[in-house]
């Protein structure tokens, strides 16, 4: 399976135990998100993921000390690369380019976790948001900076925050762009758990492993029941919910676990 693992231009990917560890790895621009491959390299990471039925988590980390600085403030000072043109130039290439993040990473199938090593500012803080599960480095540093450079969350980060934190964080968050530590980050519920960075990893990799020693057939269906539940109402939700569990009451990683279970209550 290895062998399928997609050659990535700005990041690194690695499969192990079926997690497959995806780095952001241009720590010469701070992993910025603009005038590099991330986008790309996220877009081909979880195509990949969604056709190898193996992958049962996914990890999201930066080289360097930064997670992600989002998008790349020169070429903006510059009205240069990503940030060139007209309003119906950027509005394509808005759409075309970093807008493609949230789409793929919203679609992937399997539990993601952002292991926020370092600074997650702008659409670096959107894309730890997008992730299901966030555990920082007592070195990370969060901000929703887009009202500080006259812009708004063009990556679809009004939209992500305010489903992690309620409305009113995300609000305050975005309107004054102030930057959070890791420590009020976590009051706020940004992130699920802080740790000292040369812990970060291990601690990660740890939930990462546990989460894929379930079933990972039924983790997918999971996944996507928990995406489904933010936008079903609740009669049509059930109905999905039962034709689900009856494909998983007819896969055999189900008897197994159930099997596994049955010897351990006979002990």
């Amino acid at each position: 399976m290895n062998d399928s693992i997609p050659q990535l231009a700005d990041c690194l990917l690695v499969l192990e135990n079926n997690i497959a560890t995806l780095t952001f790895n241009r720590h010469d621009v701070r992993n910025a998100l603009t005038s590099t491959a991330i986008a790309d390299d996220i877009v081909s990471t979880v195509e990949w993921i969604n056709k190898t039925a193996d992958v049962a988590v996914l990890v999201i980390t930066g080289a360097g000390s930064a997670f992600s600085s989002g998008g790349n403030i020169k070429d903006m000072a510059e009205r240069a690369g990503d940030f060139a043109g007209d309003v119906q130039e950027l509005e394509a290439r808005y759409r075309q380019g970093i807008q493609r993040i949230p789409l793929a990473i919203h679609k992937c199938e399997v539990p993601i976790i952002a292991a926020v090593n370092g600074a997650a500012i702008g659409a670096g803080f959107d894309v730890a948001n997008m992730c299901d599960i966030r555990i920082a480095s007592t070195k990370a540093k969060f901000g929703e900076t887009f009202a500080n450079l006259g812009l708004i969350p063009g990556d679809g980060g009004a939209w992500f925050m305010q489903r992690v934190i309620g409305y009113q964080k995300a609000a305050e968050l975005t309107f004054t762009g102030r930057i959070i530590n890791a420590d009020e980050a976590k009051e706020l519920g940004v992130v699920l758990n802080v740790v000292e960075a040369e812990l970060l990893m291990d601690n990660v990799m740890t939930l990462a492993n546990e989460i894929a020693s379930k079933p990972t057939a039924a983790m997918r269906l999971t996944k996507r029941l928990m995406k489904m539940a933010q936008r079903t109402d609740l009669p049509d939700f059930l109905d999905i919910c039962a034709v689900f569990q009856g494909m998983c009451h007819n896969n055999p990683d189900h008897l197994d676990a159930v099997n596994v279970m049955l010897e351990k209550l006979a002990k």
